[in-house]
C-alpha cells in the first residue's frame, strides 16, 4: 500500500467522524448540520479540523462569569468614590 492509500483513507476517517460528530449535536438546526457536513466534504482536511475544534470549544462548561476589567477603578485608573 502507497502513502497516499494511507493519507486519504486518513482524511475519510476523519471526515466520516466529524460528519457523525455534527450529525448528532443537539444545538444545530437541520440546515446548519448539513451545510457543515458539504462544508467538511467539500474542503476535507481544514474543514473537517476547523469545525471540530470550533464545536469542541463551544461545549466547553466553564462558566465564563469573571468579571472584566481590574477592579473598582475607572477607564482611566481613578479609584471611585463611594459618595
Amino acid at each position: 500500500m502507497e502513502i497516499w492509500h494511507l493519507v486519504v483513507l486518513a482524511i475519510l476517517a476523519l471526515n466520516i467522524i466529524v460528519s457523525v460528530f455534527i450529525a448528532r449535536r443537539d444545538d444545530l438546526d437541520t440546515f446548519q448540520k448539513t451545510a457543515q457536513i458539504v462544508i467538511v466534504w467539500l474542503i476535507p482536511l481544514i474543514a473537517a479540523i476547523g469545525l471540530w475544534l470550533f464545536h469542541r470549544g463551544n461545549d466547553d462548561n466553564s462558566s465564563g462569569g469573571d468579571p472584566i476589567g481590574g477592579g473598582p477603578s475607572d477607564s482611566i485608573g481613578v479609584q471611585a468614590s463611594n459618595d
